[in-house]
């Protein structure tokens, strides 16, 4: 994926570093999501509207398993699921309603054991991947690291549709930072994305963990700069806030203009979220 045109600051590198090297960390956090989910939908009627538009909470449940499943297919069968994408992006939205419609009339509980068994064998397949591997997806091929870090942002966005629709308040973790990284680096792509040229100028992120550290991205010195709570960043590029319901500051033309295009999810450009 496109990187943000600025250095990364040490601590960050180091950081990457790390989950680029050791997918323990990540995996655990990848269990960790989908078992905060879990314990939401258990008890929840999921028949009940998200602010997806269209989209139920067990659609949403329904897509996270028909993505595992994709997800095992490319760790375990590279080529089987390149030979599928040709089909697969001539009817994106007919491929995801397949999805939904699949499991739409499954009892919830047998529709969660689904899932379980579907998770668990993608975090087995891709954990299994050798980590200079380039596994392939609906956009540019990622390493296993970074296909980790790209299922729990689904995980989590989706998620976040679920407690919304229900009328839960999700305390931000620490795995927010998986996020932010994704976000940061996927300005580039939100452009091209779009038709867009690419963006020239760098920007500088700096934001607020749930647990008050600082994370901060790019080149301190740039003269534009995004700030503000990591979970606010969050909602925003995976487009589940609209901008005027965060908190974050742009000061820049380069900084605004990202913020109001920002995507970190592969597929067509998202319509966003209208203001609350």
């Amino acid at each position: 994926m496109a990187t943000l045109a600025s250095v990364h600051s040490r601590a960050d590198q180091a950081w990457e570093a790390v989950i680029a090297t050791d997918l323990a960390p990540l995996l655990a956090d990848l269990r960790a999501e989908q078992a905060d989910l879990r314990a939401v939908v258990e008890p929840a009627e999921i028949d009940q509207p998200t602010p997806a538009a269209g989209w139920s909470i067990r659609d949403a449940i329904s897509h996270l398993v028909g993505t595992d499943v994709e997800a095992t297919l490319a760790a375990r069968d590279p080529d089987a699921f390149v030979a599928k994408l040709p089909s697969v992006g001539a009817d994106i939205d007919g491929f995801v309603t397949d999805q939904l419609s699949a499991r739409r009339d499954l009892p919830k509980f047998d529709l969660i054991a689904q899932w379980q068994q579907g998770f668990e064998s993608m975090v087995e397949a891709v954990g299994s991947a050798e980590p200079s591997a380039k596994l392939p997806w609906y956009g540019p091929p990622m390493s296993p690291a970074s296909f980790v870090t790209a299922r729990i942002m689904e995980y989590w966005a989706h998620g976040q549709d679920i407690v919304d629709a229900l009328g839960i308040a999700r305390p931000g973790t620490d795995r927010l930072r998986h996020i932010c990284h994704l976000g940061v680096r996927t300005r580039g792509f939100a452009y091209a994305n779009r038709g867009l040229p690419a963006p020239t100028e760098p920007v500088a992120v700096r934001l607020t963990s749930p647990k008050g550290q600082t994370w901060s991205y790019g080149d301190p010195d740039a003269a534009d700069q995004v700030s503000g709570p990591a979970l606010d960043f969050c909602l925003l590029v995976t487009q589940r806030r609209h901008r005027d319901d965060t908190a974050l500051v742009a000061r820049g033309a380069s900084a605004q203009e990202w913020l109001s295009i920002a995507q970190c999810f592969a597929g067509p450009p998202g319509a966003g979220r209208p203001p609350r």
